[in-house]
């Protein structure tokens, strides 16, 4: 199947619900599977060829990752949907990259949606759609593409650091969790310093040509972070509260501390969507402030040269009789008095401080 016109809140319009639609940007990147089985003496890691392979992981009894990379291939997420008994809802919102963080509840697996957000080789922020299935035993997680937050994780897993492999299929979720939401930490630190930077260069009046560009760019990446952490603040409360089954009373206390990391980062993207707004009118402030000074200096050069122009202009009108004109002295005496108020006028300036 190719990719469903969608509209802007990312349904599909015409189809019934629980089509298997790839809901995204067109992507033609390969399927990757890689599956981790470990329990407390052991692990094994395997890069699967299909997802049939993936069978007798699921049904084993030592706790199991997969891992899908490539959500444009829909073939592949509807056989594992139908070995694991996924309803077709979870399926419509595995490939459906607009959806935004939830959790559902199902009688034998808990589903859950996030955002995966990085800045790319280019240095733009980038959002991508991943989304969990908790089972018994095992955690199946869904990625648009390759590359991921989680390396962390796996290093833990073959190298038996920490609790992992001592744990079930439930800490494995809210470690992955909690991976997103420390990347989070990452993000909104480099947006901080982007932040202190543009302060600094506005204060300092550094010419900086781009730098309402790079406050909408800003504002943007903030509000792209803010729609998938705000979400997540209901997901992990409901999960921490939940009384299913798959959920064990020792991972709760564990779920707290991520719901108070997921308010913490609320608070900081609040706190710098404020100082980004700040940002925005200083900005303007300097601007007009600029404008002003250009003003006064023409104000200014406009005030002293207005009555030497009405000196010039009296002794430049063409009656015969101008008495003195026939003075001696006269051309010398009409720059003493429009030297004199020339200087004048700019010490009167100087003593307002308006120079």
């Amino acid at each position: 199947m190719g990719n469903a016109k969608q509209t802007f809140y990312g349904h599909t319009p015409g189809l019934v619900p629980g089509s298997v639609v790839y809901v995204g940007k067109k992507s033609t990147s390969d399927l990757f599977i890689d599956v981790f089985n470990y329990n407390k003496e052991s692990y094994e890691e395997k890069e699967l060829k299909n997802i049939e392979e993936a069978y007798s992981f699921i049904d084993s009894e030592p706790t199991t990752w997969i891992n899908v990379n490539g959500l444009n291939h829909i073939e592949t997420i509807e056989k594992l949907g139908r070995h694991c008994n996924l309803h077709p809802l979870i399926l419509e919102d595995i490939v459906n990259t607009q959806q935004r963080p939830k959790i559902d509840e199902y009688d034998n697996y808990l589903f859950v949606v996030l955002k995966m957000i990085y800045f790319n080789e280019k240095g733009e922020l980038s959002i991508e759609h991943i989304s969990f299935v908790l089972g018994n035993g095992f955690v199946i997680s869904f990625q648009e593409s390759d590359g991921d937050v989680f390396d962390s994780i796996r290093n833990r897993i073959r190298n038996n650091k920490g609790r992992i492999r001592t744990m079930g299929s439930d800490y494995l979720l809210y470690i992955l969790m909690d991976a997103i939401v420390d990347n989070y930490f990452n993000l909104i630190e480099v947006i901080g310093d982007k932040i202190e930077e543009l302060e600094d260069d506005l204060f300092e009046n550094k010419q900086n040509d781009n730098i309402t560009y790079q406050i909408q760019t800003l504002k943007k990446e903030v509000l792209k972070i803010r729609r998938a952490v705000l979400p997540l603040r209901e997901v992990v409360n409901r999960i921490e509260k939940s009384e299913h089954k798959l959920i064990t009373k020792k991972i709760r206390l564990y779920l707290r501390d991520l719901y108070d990391h997921i308010i913490q980062v609320s608070e900081n993207i609040e706190i710098y969507r404020d100082m980004i707004w700040g940002l925005m009118d200083m900005y303007m402030t300097t601007i007009s402030n600029k404008m002003n000074e250009v003003m006064k200096v023409l104000t200014i050069i406009a005030t002293i040269f207005i009555p030497l122009t009405f000196i010039a202009g009296i002794y430049g009108m063409n009656f015969e009789h101008i008495p003195e004109l026939k003075f001696k002295y006269g051309y010398f005496v009409l720059w003493g008095v429009m030297i004199f108020i020339f200087v004048a006028l700019i010490y009167f300036f100087k003593r307002k401080k308006w120079l």
